[in-house]
């Protein structure tokens, strides 16, 4: 019995032994040991030594967490040493070799066809029959192929089906004469449309593009060299609608540059080619058909909002851009010199887009950097085509009078809306009221002041100093450029107005002198008007100055001032270098006079300090303001 109860004992502690070890390995392999304890029976003579385990049991020792099982490569191939030449050889064997396989059956097929061709071993009609059935089995085994998971190459193979089905329809009707055109054209429209379907039911963007190449190939590979401009732009409209219908349920906004591109591209060589005057109102139809749809472009979006994507969208910007310039181009060509139909079509083109201006900003509400871009492009767009309207219309200094107003109506919006981009327009507009005005403008002045030259000028001016006075309330430091240029500006042409009535009043004066004196026999006199007229220049210049200045004090601004003193500076220089030579003796001495006595009156102000600028209060006086 003794013995027994040894050995019974013995295989007790060898199981209790084994236990231990079995309850190491499963922590080790991640398994969790309080979930499934294992019980085993307690041996009551004696117990054998366990190795301490890491784990919630043992606190003393920390847990390491077991390694994570090894990962199967993608393309596993069993008996393979290396993962990475699996996942090589999986897309070499997969992909690769399926393509090269397609491609050289297709370059086969293509050999024994040209050879069946050449040997006329097929007559016409069997040629096409082949080339459909061949572009039928090509887009058959694309759909295959793409069931079996090889989406891309699927993709390609359907591109080779349906560019073999528009070539076959081709050459039955255009090089063997087999079918009529109406038929190519029907067949053709209808693999277009099969496409289209296509490419909805497996949301496959590139499929549409195959149908818009297609699509508008078609006219081209049934040309019959005839002029055909109402079916074909009824065609091409319908394309167009298609494809912005299609755009509506899909995020597909590539496909809106393929159909402009396309749309544009046949417009243009139809009109090189068959465009008369006498069709004027049928293709102003259509053109404008063309325009409208792809200016309804930013009104469509609101439906997909949510599919299309956030931020700067070139669609929503540059279409619309690209859409009116060359719309417009069309019209200007087809119009040729007619230019008050031209301006009503331009004022006709700047409201339609400030309706879609308006509507787009009510309907889309989300995104509003977007929405603030779109908007404000279209206004511009708007705005532009009033610009362009302006000289249209109008001739001589109007045109320079549209343009201030133009710029002064927008830089109020500007304001008004705290929008950078209209304030941009509006300087564009000013500075071309202001080029034309000073270096175009043919003025006949006979009065002075009141004159059609000086009221422009005075525009100018207001609407400059209109400028300087809103910076004054609110200009950021990054504008006080700007700003600073904009009075210099205004000065200037202050300047150039004041000494353009003097020029012209004592130029009509020797005008009235030439008629009714000969200058040969009456020199002094003749002479003595031109002495008032550089003495003009010199006193308008010294009081534009010298109120300058006192304006610059009143309104404590060293940059006015510096202006002052700097105009100043140049009467001085046409005294003492002009005036003095050129002058008659009582000329000279009244500008020598008048010149001192400004300049002693500035110097008094200065000396005297009645404004206060030295004290520390006035930066300006160094030019900070």
């Amino acid at each position: 019995m003794a013995s027994e109860q040894e050995d019974l004992a013995a295989l007790r502690l060898q199981v209790a032994s084994l236990t231990a070890r079995v309850h190491k390995l499963e922590q080790q392999a991640g398994f969790d040991p309080l979930a499934a304890p294992v019980t085993t029976a307690r041996p009551p003579v004696a117990t054998v030594p366990q190795t301490p385990v890491a784990g919630p049991e043992n606190p003393s020792r920390p847990f390491v967490p077991p390694p994570p099982p090894p990962r199967t490569p993608a393309f596993a191939v069993p008996g393979s040493l290396k993962p990475g030449g699996d996942d090589l050889e999986g897309r070499i064997g997969k992909l690769w070799l399926n393509r090269i396989g397609a491609v050289a059956i297709l370059t086969g097929v293509a050999y024994f066809i040209k050879y069946a061709f050449d040997s006329q071993m097929i007559g016409p009609a069997g040629r096409i029959a082949i080339g459909l059935l061949s572009g039928i089995a090509v887009t058959v085994l694309s759909e295959i192929i793409r069931r079996q998971g090889q989406t891309a190459f699927s993709y390609s193979l359907k591109a080779v089906g349906i560019g073999v089905l528009y070539l076959s329809l081709w050459g039955a009707f255009q090089v063997y004469h087999l079918i009529p055109a109406e038929l190519a054209f029907g067949a053709m429209l209808l693999v277009t449309v099969f496409t289209v379907i296509l490419a909805l039911t497996q949301d496959a963007e590139v499929l549409a593009a195959f149908a818009i190449i297609g699509g508008f190939m078609t006219p081209l590979l049934l040309s019959t060299g005839t002029n055909a401009e109402v079916f074909l732009f009824s065609y091409v409209g319908l394309l167009d609608l298609g494809m912005l219908a299609l755009v509506i349920f899909k995020p597909w906004r590539r496909l809106l540059w393929g159909s402009f591109v396309g749309t544009a591209l046949l417009y243009t060589a139809w009109h090189f080619t068959y465009y008369r005057h006498t069709e004027l109102t049928t293709t102003v139809g259509f053109l404008l058909f063309f325009i409208a749809i792809f200016a309804t472009v930013p009104l469509v979006t609101p439906l997909t909002k949510s599919r299309w994507h956030p931020g700067f969208s070139i669609t929503l910007t540059v279409l619309p851009l690209l859409n009116a310039a060359l719309g417009f181009l069309a019209l200007f060509v087809m119009y040729d010199n007619d230019l008050v139909d031209l301006t009503w079509w331009a004022l006709a083109f700047a409201a339609a887009y400030l309706a879609i201006s308006s509507q787009f900003k009510r309907r889309l509400k989300s995104d509003p950097d977007v929405v603030k871009l779109v908007n404000l492009l279209h206004v511009a767009i708007a705005v532009a085509f009033i610009t362009i309207a302006i000289p249209l219309k109008l001739d001589a200094h109007w045109i320079t009078l549209g343009w201030l107003v133009e710029s002064a109506v927008l830089l109020a919006i500007a304001i008004r809306t705290n929008t950078d981009f209209l304030r941009w327009f509006a300087g564009v507009a000013l500075t071309l009221g202001i080029i034309r005005m000073l270096f175009l403008d043919d003025f006949h002045v006979d009065t002075l002041v009141f004159n059609a030259r000086f009221a422009t000028f005075v525009v100018a001016i207001a609407i400059l100093g209109g400028i300087v006075w809103a910076a004054a309330r609110s200009a950021s430091a990054r504008e006080l450029p700007v700003v600073r240029v904009a009075g210099v500006i205004l000065n200037l042409l202050a300047l150039r107005a004041l000494t353009l009535e003097s020029s012209s009043y004592f130029r009509r004066q020797l005008s009235e002198w030439n008629a009714t004196h000969h200058y040969a026999t009456n020199y002094s006199a003749y002479k003595q008007i031109e002495f008032a007229e550089n003495l003009s220049y010199s006193v308008i210049w010294l009081l534009y100055g010298a109120g300058l200045m006192l304006f610059g004090f009143k309104q404590r601004s060293a940059f006015v001032r510096w202006q002052a003193i700097v105009l100043l500076a140049v009467t001085i220089a046409k005294v003492f270098l002009y005036d003095t030579s050129n002058l008659q003796q009582g000329y000279r001495i009244l500008s020598f006079i008048a010149l001192g006595v400004v300049l002693m009156g500035m110097s008094y102000i200065y000396h005297r300090g009645w404004l206060k600028l030295a004290d520390g209060t006035q930066g300006e006086i160094k030019g900070t303001d």
